[in-house]
């Protein structure tokens, strides 16, 4: 799998792979995805030698006026980070690594942009345990808990530190 940019021909695609994993994410609408265009900081696809979707990522820094709790939690929280807003991988490309790679794309663009740690958000309520494991395996650490849509779920929010780490 390679990384390439997200144009606006992939949101059909990208939008059914993030609604057939409702409830660890939240729906997404286009019109987000266009926003996310606008102000990602990485808004890239993983795709196979055909171009078949593998995944695709969503990561922001801080100062941008997009609309998350989570989000604008760290925003308070940390004067310079990379928010990972999703990583979807698709059912067909699941257990291949392609989250871990993804990681290293988003610890390489850190380090290239000095941002000196990654944040982003697991779901504690509904549980989410395969992703929090992931996290922890990657050197994720809890920061605090807040609970969000009307105290239906609860996350957990996860900070790694970054210093050189180029793995």
């Amino acid at each position: 799998m390679k990384f390439a940019e997200v144009d606006r021909e992939d949101f059909p695609h990208l939008i059914a792979l993030n609604e057939s994993c409702i409830p660890h994410v939240n729906s997404i609408a286009e019109s987000d995805l266009d926003d996310f265009l606008i102000q990602a900081t990485c808004f890239c696809k993983l795709v196979d030698e055909e171009k078949n979707l593998g995944g695709f990522v969503i990561a922001l820094q801080p100062g941008k006026p997009y609309d998350s709790v989570n989000y604008r939690w760290f925003e308070r929280a940390y004067e310079s980070f990379l928010y990972i807003d999703r990583i979807m991988i698709s059912p067909a490309s699941r257990r291949q690594g392609l989250a871990s790679q993804i990681y290293l794309e988003l610890i390489a663009l850190a380090n290239a942009r000095s941002i000196p740690r990654l944040c982003c958000e697991v779901n504690l309520k509904p549980a989410n345990p395969e992703s929090q494991q992931l996290h922890h395996s990657l050197g994720f650490l809890s920061v605090g808990t807040q609970y969000t849509e009307n105290r239906t779920k609860q996350v957990d929010l996860l900070v790694k530190n970054l210093t050189s780490e180029a793995s």
